[in-house]
């Protein structure tokens, strides 16, 4: 009997530890990021459970980058922070001002850890490393593309195997493609850009190429007043107010992928995270290649990074990092970008049978890899962004025609200054 009692006490004792072994992170998932990824993830969490018994991830869908990035910020100044979260990679020096996060570094120590943290693109760790620190790993990531209807462009006589390779071609061949009604009413326009959501995203898709940067690595300075900047800006301007081959005014980011759909446009820039949108809902055949050239080829990246929080205790940090760890494996960073049409983040997911058997069947998405030769660090500084919004209300301002492209980066300039100038 007692030697029974001693089997029950050790096999409840067994239970407790292993209860309490059991670790359990929160995760702070931007669910407002297209399509039905949080089935991906629900999935994805699943796996990792089951491949690491002792973790338990809990996914919070936390709503848009923007949303997610304020519930972060006010969970960790109330003391009960998400474990880890996806947000944006330009977040990463307002998290670091708010003393919210811990490098990878420090938690990652091992040499297969440092090695993991070497495997990403270079481009996409621009935004992810400073002052000598991992602060974010690359997840979901992206740059900006072009898409082009093949269709309409052998309709108005042009190759609909050959995009715009430069701003000359894209404006001419935009006018080719813009038709009117006989009241001289655009019904299709030749290229769209849009301009709510991320302006200054796809404004760098313009200065980039202009051979201009327009921020420092340190997030500390800005460039927004060069001539190149506002040459940049005074190009889109022009494709609407002059040229009439785009809409004038602002335009929205989430219905631009609807009125390529609809044929109203015959070109777009946008994200490569709407690949997988576009390859299901386009009833044409489509073709994605760089942004067009002036000075250089060039595409600010994007999209979202890991981040641990400094405030989570030790033991769900440690697990948070193996949570990340397993997500950005090669297979899984391939299977990602396949589901999403995300950039796979690290090269060796490309040379997966998965992602090579993907890419043969469907060329166009490397492009976006591809484009990571020429890509820049997406605008991030200090106080990110009320300087943001400093620049998207000036180019919103040009768009619109309240301001000239110069007055209107020399004011955007001005502000994101003042703002910047305690960091300095």
């Amino acid at each position: 009997m007692k030697r029974t009692w001693r089997m029950l006490i050790a096999a409840c004792a067994a239970l407790a530890l292993g209860a309490a072994a059991e670790t359990e992170i929160s995760f702070y998932y931007p669910v407002a990021v297209g399509g039905p990824i949080t089935k991906t993830i629900d999935q994805m969490t699943a796996d990792f459970e089951k491949d690491n018994p002792g973790i338990k991830v809990k996914p919070i869908y936390a709503g848009t980058y923007q949303e997610t990035i304020v519930k972060a910020i006010t969970a960790n100044k109330a003391g009960t922070p998400p474990t880890t979260a996806i947000l944006l990679s330009t977040d990463m020096f307002t998290l670091i001002d708010e003393d919210a996060i811990v490098p990878f570094d420090e938690l990652a120590a091992s040499a297969d850890d440092k090695a993991w943290i070497k495997s990403f693109y270079p481009a996409f760790m621009a935004n992810s490393q400073t002052g000598g620190k991992t602060w974010g790993i690359p997840f979901q990531r992206s740059t900006n593309v072009l898409y082009w209807n093949k269709e309409l462009f052998k309709e108005a006589g042009l190759d609909p195997s050959r995009p715009p390779a430069t701003w000359t071609e894209m404006l001419e061949d935009a006018q080719k493609l813009t038709k009117r009604d006989s009241s001289g009413n655009v019904t299709q326009y030749g290229v769209q850009i849009a301009s709510s959501g991320f302006p200054y995203w796809l404004f760098q898709g313009l200065t980039t190429p202009n051979g201009v940067e327009l921020m420092n690595s340190a997030g500390t300075e800005t460039y927004f007043d060069k001539p190149a900047v506002i040459e940049a800006l005074a190009f889109w301007v022009d494709l609407g107010r002059k040229h009439k081959v785009m809409p004038t005014g602002v335009v929205e980011w989430g219905t631009t992928p609807k009125d390529f759909f609809e044929k109203k446009i015959a070109m777009m820039w946008t994200t490569t995270g709407n690949l997988t949108n576009v390859r299901a809902n386009a009833k044409f055949d489509f073709g994605v290649a760089m942004l067009p050239a002036a000075k250089r080829r060039g595409s600010p990246t994007g999209g979202g990074n890991f981040y641990v929080f400094k405030k989570a205790p030790k033991e769900q940090q440690l697990a948070a990092v193996k949570f990340a760890k397993w997500m950005t494996q090669p297979e899984r960073a391939a299977q990602w970008g396949i589901d999403t049409g995300y950039v796979a983040v690290r090269p060796d997911a490309w040379t997966t049978a998965k992602m090579a058997d993907y890419v043969k069947g469907f060329p166009v998405a490397a492009v976006a890899r591809d484009q990571l030769e020429f890509s820049v660090a997406e605008l991030s500084t200090h106080d990110n962004q009320r300087v943001t919004k400093a620049l998207n209300d000036g180019i919103q301002a040009a768009l619109t025609g309240a301001k000239t492209p110069e007055q209107a980066m020399k004011d955007s300039q001005a502000e994101a200054a003042r703002v910047l100038r305690p960091y300095k």
